[in-house]
């Protein structure tokens, strides 16, 4: 039977503190409470971890891989990928449970939802080894994440989403998303991908493991977490009535027919602007351009 490690994001869900979180107050508490018990009710053993901080988190995550435990990353798509960047490479296993905003991790895999079906899920799947990206700054420290890096408007509407106070969930990413696009000016690239440089001049450059971002906008609906490569979606500069029409098809994913969008693929990407631009990873990461990836093939185990 399989031993757990949940490491719970105290803040996911709007939840302030861990003692909050003790109390009931937040959506990791709901998410982790239900599934424990059917862990628990099935033998299994579980122990809970609260992290101060994503650095922390990582801590915890490597420490609980050690022991041969599985880790549970309880929340969003930022202790997901901060929990699993930790555990690429080491062959420990990682389990999610979604309690976050986003959750396009969880998505990309087809995670259940429903509390028993995850239970099932975490007690018996084979693991499956996924991809990972190795994200290579001059300013940061080398990190590793799940879904994607994102450079340009959409890191600086989730800096918006992140930063709001009264809204949750997919109405915080679309009231971001409106404040970034009406002050965004466009941004000259330039994008190496597998050694073969790109130019554009626009809005995004997103280099996708998962085909999800953003609470479930479908940026790049090829994407494999599996195949070895990063799908690498760039949106040109477009008028900004038709911008908002192409962020609109991002729910389908239809965005990909039009003639302002391209997609490259593969293992190396670095992605450099004229000005400072900002880019994200998991909805987490805050720092600006230029920054290299790489794909790290099979890298981490998952339960899924």
């Amino acid at each position: 039977m399989r031993q757990f490690t949940a490491i719970v994001n105290p803040t996911a869900g709007g939840s302030a503190s861990a003692a909050a979180l003790l109390a009931g107050g937040s959506a990791s508490a709901a998410a982790l409470l239900q599934v424990a018990r059917l862990l628990r009710e099935a033998g299994a053993g579980l122990e809970t971890e609260y992290s101060r901080s994503l650095p922390h988190a990582r801590e915890l995550a490597r420490d609980a891989g050690q022991r041969g435990r599985v880790v549970l990353a309880v929340g969003g798509d930022g202790i997901a990928g901060g929990i699993g960047g930790a555990l690429s490479g080491t062959g420990a296993l990682l389990g999610l449970v979604p309690a976050g905003r986003g959750n396009d991790f969880a998505r990309a895999l087809n995670l259940p939802t429903d509390p028993a079906a995850l239970a099932q899920v975490l007690l018996h799947h084979e693991p499956r080894k996924v991809d990972t990206i190795e994200v290579e700054s001059a300013v940061h420290d080398r990190t590793v994440v799940l879904g994607s890096v994102y450079a340009g408007v959409d890191a600086l509407a989730n800096r918006h989403a992140n930063n709001a106070t009264l809204l949750r969930g997919a109405a915080s990413y679309y009231a971001g998303g409106l404040r970034a696009v009406t002050t965004w000016r466009p941004a000259r690239y330039r994008v190496t991908v597998d050694g073969r440089e790109h130019r554009l001049t626009g809005y995004t450059v997103v280099a996708a493991n998962s085909g999800y971002y953003g609470s479930g906008r479908l940026i790049a609906p090829d994407a494999r977490v599996d195949d070895g490569l990063l799908d690498v979606v760039m949106i040109q500069e477009a008028p900004r009535r038709l911008f908002f029409a192409l962020m609109n098809d991002l729910k389908t994913g239809a965005h990909v027919h039009r003639p302002q969008v391209r997609i490259l693929r593969g293992r190396e990407v670095r992605i450099e602007a004229d000005r400072e631009v900002p880019y994200g990873a998991d909805g987490e990461v805050d720092a600006t351009l230029p920054v290299t990836l790489r794909v790290l093939p099979g890298a981490l185990h998952v339960l899924c």
